[in-house]
């Protein structure tokens, strides 16, 4: 399993990893509870690869957020999402000290550290983006 196949759904809780595609949509099946679903066309579904978090300068690919997370947890979990504001802005500042703290919400910060728990529990120890070729 790799981050690209691993797509967050507006509206629906936690991750999610594409299986196939079907007539009206994709089927998906959770990461949290391993049940089977089908993504409506109308559904708004991003791919983790696509998704970046603002910063002072670049945005940076969630991949990278969650490779820092990784090494500054040391392989463990993060703080948990239903942590207080001011302890989940801390948090986020270690971890990523340049983000955009006009842009980047504490509903943002929720979500990383929900979403990095998760690819954890699911067994994620890399959080690569696919290679890209060199035209």
């Amino acid at each position: 399993m790799e981050l690209k196949e691993i797509l967050a759904i507006s509206g629906q809780p936690g991750l999610y990893k594409y299986v196939a595609q079907s007539t009206n949509g994709v089927i998906v099946e959770s990461l949290l509870d391993g049940k089977r679903m089908n993504a409506s066309a109308s559904s708004k579904v991003s791919a983790l690869t696509e998704i970046s978090i603002f910063t002072e300068g670049d945005d940076l690919p969630l991949a990278d957020v969650f490779t820092n997370i990784y090494n500054h947890t040391g392989g463990k979990e993060a703080i948990s999402h239903k942590e207080a504001p001011e302890k989940l802005k801390a948090a986020f500042a270690e971890v990523l000290p340049d983000y955009d703290r006009d842009r980047v919400h504490v509903s943002d910060m929720k979500k990383v550290f929900m979403w990095y728990n998760i690819l954890l529990g699911a067994g994620f120890t890399e959080f690569k983006l696919p290679e890209t070729e060199e035209e």
